[in-house]
């Protein structure tokens, strides 16, 4: 067992655990402080132009969402790395001020409406979420 010395080593050791719940808090503010990025590759049951047509309206209604800074609608682009994945139909790309305005985008009445109205169009759909800092 740690026994302290003197009144310095108290008062020390005092102000080290007094900073600990302090330090807790700044980590958790510069987590909120992070730009979250969102992106979701789409499967359409039946790749065809008019289902593309059709999903790519449902996102521009779903670019309404007032938490999303910045959005893309984008479609594989006609690369030939052996890295890139070009399986998908429709990518959708939006980035957030951060993780709590993004879980608003999750629960909004727009964000819901679109699953409703246009989840009959895709088989399967990938999401990659990212957070870091701004630069």
């Amino acid at each position: 067992m740690y026994f302290m010395k003197n009144r310095r080593d108290f008062l020390k050791n005092a102000a080290v655990l007094s900073a600990l719940p302090i330090a807790s808090v700044v980590a958790n503010q510069a987590k909120s402080k992070d730009l979250f990025i969102h992106h979701v590759f789409f499967y359409l049951k039946e790749d065809k132009p008019e289902n593309r047509a059709k999903l790519t309206e449902g996102l521009l209604k779903l670019s309404k969402v007032p938490q999303i800074k910045l959005f893309n609608i984008g479609e594989a682009a006609n690369t030939t790395r052996s890295v890139i994945v070009r399986d998908y139909a429709i990518s959708w790309l939006c980035f957030f001020d951060n993780i709590e305005e993004e879980e608003i985008y999750q629960k909004h009445p727009i964000h819901l409406k679109f699953i409703e109205d246009y989840a009959y169009l895709w088989e399967k759909v990938n999401v990659y979420d990212a957070v870091g800092p701004r630069r």
